[in-house]
């Protein structure tokens, strides 16, 4: 007997190459009906006995394309109507839209095929894509994912490949941007006057020339421009990192091939999968000792890994198979800047630093960072969610109503819900120029319009200078405001669908606004819904020049020492900075309490120890003096740790460090090598945390906030916690720095009536 089965799915389902795998399984097994792409997903009427319809369902979820992925799978039973064959229909815009967006997809292994196979027409063309590649969440204007909501729309198709496209048993079947040299964008390099050099395959080889020349190029790529250079040329990683004004901070590489990048560093099964993943994100690899480095160490001076990814649009292909070794792949900004889309605004901001620019004429119609991911504990850890993962949703149940959640000052990302469904932003970026915020903006207005949301209240965080705060208190919404710690510690939660008692948040980063006004950053929180109970921190100290210290760090470093030795500080004789003649006005703002404001940060403590130490007194960017604390203690294995003490304050515990303090002076007038006792520092809070959790008797700890972004910190404090019988959660998908925040924001309004 012939039955229908009528079939709703949501997910990943377009642009994945959906349809003509069913019609081709529909074919297969002879069943009838149809099936349409639809704003709100794909929806299947198919006719057959019910034991072949019943093969077809389990073939749909067991073999579907492997880029799609199925959030929610439905079907009805039905009478048969009596469909004479299986067809292909023509997209549905009507309806609420719940289809998913998919992130950018490196190019496959068939579109390089031809790439490189001098008798496909495809050949060297460097914007090859098809069903299972190529550009995505960077050139779709709207839902559904057809190609006239795409910034391809302007492209008519030539020919052939209007015989691909709407052939359903080929791969470029409804490939929304598939291209070919006769009709599709063109690559052109062009001078910093913005004259024509070199069209196609001779700007990419120009390109390629003036790169071994020792020259910038500003590529315009999927997401974005990046500024290239030759990664093994000292002189020209030099004259970027002037020009671009980033004097140490360490440049991402890219290399031409996995086996490039497996003989410049170690490179796990997990790791060596994440680079040759379809995300292709930046991934940190630990460098090998005693080798002669194809990379110069300008790229990242005293750091031990590389940020290497591998190309993963046609366009990268081309132009690493032809230059041959690994380049300098940063983001196209000036510093702090999202990154440039429009040639326009390239040529403004990038001009004085890029000699030449290759571009395209496809558009960008929004930025799209490359994603940074390490291992630690045999997991992956998201440093910065953007390309190949934005803007996937993270599933959370119970969100009430339609809500934005702002996310933070730094490091920003935003998150909208629909239902379930909550579509954190890729990475924005710290609020703090008038692009960042109108990137800001754009990127609300754009899940807005993809998902046709309307807010119906907003979720902020509690510092009243931010601006994602300002711009959540200018909606005319409802306002609910969560202190940062707590966010992340919700941001965890959220991640490893947790809810209940039984929790102790772990929160440690730089700073971040307390509920009593102070600067917090070094906390123990327990999760009471809407509330928090804070059951623990840091013992305070104070930061002298109070932001300026950041940069600054030995004045934080000279904080601890006066904490601990008041008076006798200048009798110390194993810390260099003591001897600087502005050490005594430093002291004199303490003695005072003249712009020192106090902080429990776990940040700030590191910056201050490896000032300490005497492994960095200045930071040039955000956390180096703490990376570089980390990247001290890397090769030195040893459980030793510092005495402290938990003290006890209006029943709160305080993690006392004055006690570490001493220990590391001691240390340093023995002649312990710095790198021991930077591993004992970081074995220090790893015990803290591990007495704390004792005392306190929760059971299930949460590891989070920018701090345990630090691989040693973070696989330290997991391995002693398990061994003394804690269950330890910590973050993956979204990075537990503040990138997560907003994660975090969206879990706070499902305990908002």
């Amino acid at each position: 007997m012939i039955q229908k089965v009528k079939i709703v799915i949501r997910g990943v389902v377009q642009g994945v190459g959906f349809r003509p795998f069913i019609y081709r399984l529909a074919k297969e097994l002879d069943v009838k009906g149809w099936i349409i792409n639809s704003s709100q997903g794909v929806f299947i009427d198919a006719e057959a006995n019910h034991s072949t319809l019943e093969s077809f369902i389990r073939k749909i979820e067991t073999d579907r394309p492997k880029n799609s992925y199925i959030q929610s799978f439905e079907h009805t039973w039905l009478d048969a109507e009596g469909f004479k064959s299986f067809e292909i229909r023509e997209s549905n815009e009507s309806g609420s839209k719940t289809a998913l967006v998919l992130p950018d997809i490196s190019t496959c292994s068939d579109c390089l095929d031809e790439i490189f196979d001098p008798g496909n027409r495809r050949y060297l063309y460097p914007f090859t894509n098809c069903t299972n590649c190529g550009p995505r969440y960077s050139i779709i204007a709207d839902l559904p994912y057809d190609r006239c909501n795409t910034t391809m729309g302007e492209f008519e198709m030539c020919p052939e490949c209007r015989a691909e496209y709407t052939d359903p048993l080929n791969r470029r079947f409804h490939a929304e941007p598939t291209a070919c040299p006769k009709c599709g964008p063109k690559v052109t390099l062009k001078g910093t006057d913005g004259t024509v050099l070199y069209e196609k395959q001779d700007a990419i080889i120009n390109a390629v020339i003036a790169l071994k020349d020792g020259k910038i190029i500003a590529l315009k790529g999927i997401g974005g421009y990046q500024l290239l250079c030759d990664a093994s040329n000292k002189d020209a990683v030099i004259t970027l990192r002037k020009r671009k004004r980033r004097s140490e901070k360490p440049f991402a590489l890219m290399f031409p091939n996995a086996e490039m990048a497996m003989a410049e560093c170690e490179v796990s099964e997990q790791e060596l999968r994440l680079l040759c993943s379809v995300e292709a994100p930046i991934v940190l690899l630990k460098k090998k000792n005693n080798i002669t480095s194809v990379v110069s160490n300008e790229c990242a001076a005293g750091n031990p890994y590389l940020g290497i990814m591998l190309p993963y649009s046609p366009l990268h292909h081309i132009l690493m198979k032809q230059f041959g070794s690994p380049i300098v792949a940063t983001s196209g900004n000036i510093s702090e800047e999202p990154i440039c889309i429009d040639e326009a605004e390239a040529y403004e901001k990038l001009s004085d630093i890029a000699d030449y620019f290759l571009v395209h004429n496809r558009k960008i119609l929004r930025h799209v960072d490359d994603s940074i991911i390490r291992l630690a504990a045999g997991k992956e850890v998201m440093i910065r969610r953007a390309r190949g993962y934005a803007p996937l949703p993270v599933m959370l149940n119970e969100v009430k109503k339609v809500t934005l959640a702002a996310g933070p000052h730094l490091k920003n990302t935003i998150a909208l819900n629909k239902a379930d469904n909550v579509f954190v932003s890729q990475h924005i970026g710290d609020l703090e120029n008038i692009e960042s915020i109108n990137a800001f903006k754009r990127v609300i207005n754009d899940i807005k319009s993809f998902y046709d949301l309307t807010p119906e209240r907003v979720i902020c965080d509690l510092h009243p200078d931010y601006i994602s705060t300002k711009y959540a208190e200018s909606l005319d919404l409802p306002v609910y405001k969560v202190q940062h710690h707590y966010a992340h510690v919700l941001s965890c939660m959220a991640e490893n669908e947790l809810d209940g008692s039984d929790l102790l948040g772990v929160s440690w980063d730089g700073t971040g606004y307390g509920t009593d006004g102070t600067i917090w950053g070094g906390e123990f929180l327990v999760p009471q819904g809407v509330h928090f109970k804070r059951v623990g921190c840091f013992k305070p100290f104070r930061l002298p020049g109070g932001e300026q210290a950041i940069h600054d760090v030995w004045k934080i470093g000279l904080s601890l020492l006066y904490s601990v030795y008041g008076e006798e500080i200048f009798e110390l004789n194993n810390v260099p900075f003591l001897k600087r003649n502005d050490a005594v006005l430093v002291k004199q703002l303490l003695d005072k309490n003249i712009n020192s404001p106090a902080t429990t940060s776990a940040g700030r403590l590191f910056d201050g120890i490896s000032a300490i130490i005497g492994i960095r007194n200045t930071a040039s960017y955000e956390a180096q003096a703490a990376m570089e604390l980390e990247f001290a203690a890397v090769d030195f294995k040893t459980n030793e740790y510092f005495s402290f003490s938990i003290d006890e304050l209006n029943g709160s515990l305080i993690f006392n460090w004055e006690n570490m303090v001493k220990g590391i002076i001691n240390d340093l007038g023995g002649s312990v090598p710095k790198g021991k006792i930077a591993a004992k520092f970081h074995n220090t809070l790893a015990e803290a945390i591990v007495q704390i959790a004792k005392r306190l008797k929760y059971n299930k700890v949460l590891l989070t906030g920018g701090c345990f972004l630090n691989k040693y910190l973070l696989e330290k404090s997991i391995c002693r916690l398990t061994e003394e019988g804690f269950k330890v959660y910590t973050q993956q998908r979204v990075p537990s720095g503040d990138g997560g925040i907003s994660l975090g924001q969206m879990k706070f309004s499902t305990y908002i009536n």
